[in-house]
């Protein structure tokens, strides 16, 4: 059995209306050293990241205590606008797909999600994996067999814990709820 540490981004330094690719605000990066300090008597185990600058950022801290350099999975990246969206419709539109199921928004989302769950049980060792809140919410769905977009209110830097097993992910424990969705 492999266990994976879910970790969403800390609290990044522009909404998806004002940069696509923003990096850490002060509070996102203090976030990322106290998730280093909580994780880093477990490890050394594999780090993952999303290519997205906020994740990588998130997982410097743990990287450097542990003298690794992060595996970068574009499978565990933020969910994709449609096509045609610019930045700002953009959270219009994730704000309604968050209200609903992966089956409303299609064949593209549902595989988004199942690339998330794959990527995620070939894990072939105990991993920290720096992602982002659909996505954990995608793989915590699959875990508990719920299809809605928004499960749980992840908070900036929460750790959700789950199983890999033969058949399939376990949820072992959901990160720390946040008061806000979208940041």
């Amino acid at each position: 059995m492999t266990r994976l540490y879910l970790v969403r981004h800390g609290r990044a330094s522009a909404g998806w209306d004002v940069d696509p690719d923003p990096g850490l605000d002060d509070l996102g990066e203090r976030q990322a050293r106290d998730v280093a300090e909580r994780l880093a008597p477990m490890g050394p185990l594999s780090i993952v990241s999303s290519p997205l600058r906020r994740c990588r950022e998130t997982s410097m801290p743990l990287a450097q205590r542990w003298s690794m350099t992060p595996v970068i999975q574009p499978a565990v990246a933020e969910i994709p606008s449609p096509e045609g969206y610019t930045m700002q419709t953009r959270v219009e539109w994730l704000r309604r797909a968050m209200q609903g199921n992966w089956a409303d928004l299609g064949d593209a989302y549902t595989g988004f999600r199942d690339g998330v769950v794959t990527a995620l049980r070939s894990a072939a060792a105990d991993t920290v994996v720096f992602s982002h809140f659909i996505a954990i919410n995608a793989a915590i769905g699959a875990a508990v067999g719920d299809d809605r977009l928004v499960i749980r209110s992840l908070d900036n830097c929460s750790v959700t814990v789950m199983d890999v097993t033969a058949d399939g992910l376990v949820l072992v424990e959901g990160g720390h709820e946040a008061d806000t969705l979208i940041r």
